[in-house]
């Protein structure tokens, strides 16, 4: 019995363990000690990447961590032929993403972190020097498994798109004159006025003439 509860409680503890395993993300940092860099001296990358790349298990969330300068180029493709021909002025913004911090001059420090989003092949190039770098072995491909998924901070939906608020209809504008609308009612309602007015100065004339008359007979 006390056997069969060990086992049991090994079991147990080893599949706590996988889970917590398996939840666990990794910061790769590309080509180990040696960064991303590439010698226009000798015409050679620091490292090489596709060894490099060989020797890691790559999973989704995991992210890739460029230690570089703003002399190399940081590109990630989903697209093979990118990839083969070091070039990315015909790839789209669907299959290909460029990385950098905006720096205009050479030599500046330059660290970029790239989350892993999509299983499979991804790929990975600089296209500096028009895509000398990327041919002298500046580049390297990895698979991307599924793992324990993306982690919440990464597995969010994108924004809606804006949407304009309704603009809403002015009010009518009545014309001030050449007989509009306003000049109308204004008109009508001093006309009704000098009507009641009109009437009653005869009324009262009448009630005076009646008075007067009844005085003399």
């Amino acid at each position: 019995m006390e056997a069969s509860m060990a086992a049991f409680l090994t079991v147990i503890i080893s599949v706590l363990i996988g889970a917590a395993s398996a939840a666990t993300y990794t910061n790769h940092t590309v080509g180990g000690s040696s960064g991303w860099f590439f010698n226009a001296t000798t015409n050679t990358s620091s490292a090489n990447y596709s060894t490099w790349a060989a020797s890691q298990t790559f999973y989704l969330g995991d992210y890739l961590i460029f230690s570089t300068t703003t002399n190399q180029t940081v590109i990630q493709t989903y697209n093979s032929t990118t990839y083969i021909s070091c070039n990315a002025d015909e790839s789209s913004d669907n299959d290909t993403l460029i990385f950098n911090s905006g720096a205009t001059e050479f030599d500046q420090p330059l660290t970029i972190s790239i989350p892993l989003v999509k299983v499979g092949s991804n790929f990975f190039l600089s296209d500096a020097g028009d895509g000398a770098q990327c041919q002298q072995g500046m580049r390297f491909d990895i698979k991307v498994g599924q793992g324990s998924g993306l982690p919440p901070s990464l597995n969010q939906p994108p924004p809606p798109l804006y949407t304009p608020p309704p603009v809403a209809e002015p009010p009518p504008v009545f014309q001030g004159s050449g007989g509009g609308q306003g000049e109308r009612i204004h008109n009508g309602g001093r006309r009704v006025a000098n009507g009641v007015f009109g009437a009653a100065v005869i009324w009262l004339g009448l009630i005076y003439l009646g008075l007067g008359l009844g005085l003399i007979f």
